[in-house]
């Protein structure tokens, strides 16, 4: 195997959290009178930035209010809304073995990224774990990977980031990442192909023959 350093998103490629993100979206909105659409019509919520999506639900001048009210619930009950994909295990202790370095980046807040994969039992699987900060800095997986890149001493031609959505694919060609785009979480095949995206997976048991291959 030529790329010794995989990169893993969170949300809709680790773990399925969409019981956990659009109930807090729904909570947040609720709480601001705005309008609360149902849980499936916010799966789009699912990988992009926090902040970014209240934008786009809320208006520029209550995002900011609105990721404070989400993460009142996200924080003591959103978080543990979630359950590992069915295999994942077996498969990080599978490309462990083959020996790949193992990371995740995600946009997620890394306190949150932390308290999820401890609960569920992940994080020994990984050499080291990245997210954004609180205040929404690295958000955006194009400043994220950079970080990480630069903190892990990976050279981006070693280095395989495994997403779900756009905003994945994008990080990884911004930083020159090979990218490995699943389609069992929250992105679509369109989304991911009009990124440049040739090579998908469609069920986590996929990554092991995929990544091998890189």
């Amino acid at each position: 195997m030529t790329t010794t350093s995989l990169f893993f998103d969170l949300d809709g490629t680790l773990t399925d959290p969409k019981a956990g993100i659009t109930g807090c979206v729904q909570y947040a909105l609720e709480r601001l009178g705005a309008p609360v659409p149902s849980k499936d019509e916010l799966e789009w919520c699912i990988g992009p930035p926090l902040r970014e999506n209240f934008v786009k639900l809320a208006g520029e001048d209550l995002a900011g209010r609105a990721v404070e009210l989400y993460r009142e619930r996200f924080s003591d009950v959103g978080l543990f809304e979630n359950e590992v994909y069915d295999g994942i295990p077996l498969v990080l202790e599978a490309l462990a073995a083959q020996g790949a370095a193992l990371f995740v980046a995600s946009s997620k807040p890394k306190v949150y990224v932390d308290r999820i994969l401890d609960h569920f039992d992940l994080t020994r699987f990984f050499d080291r774990v990245y997210g954004s900060e609180l205040d929404g800095t690295n958000a955006d997986k194009r400043d994220l990977l950079a970080v990480v890149l630069a903190d892990s001493g990976v050279h981006p031609s070693e280095a395989t980031m495994i997403g779900d959505r756009a905003h994945d694919a994008i990080g990884a060609g911004h930083n020159a990442m090979d990218f490995v785009g699943v389609l069992y979480g929250y992105g679509s095949r369109e989304e991911l192909e009009d990124e440049g995206t040739t090579r998908f997976v469609y069920e986590p048991r996929e990554l092991i023959p995929a990544l091998a291959m890189l």
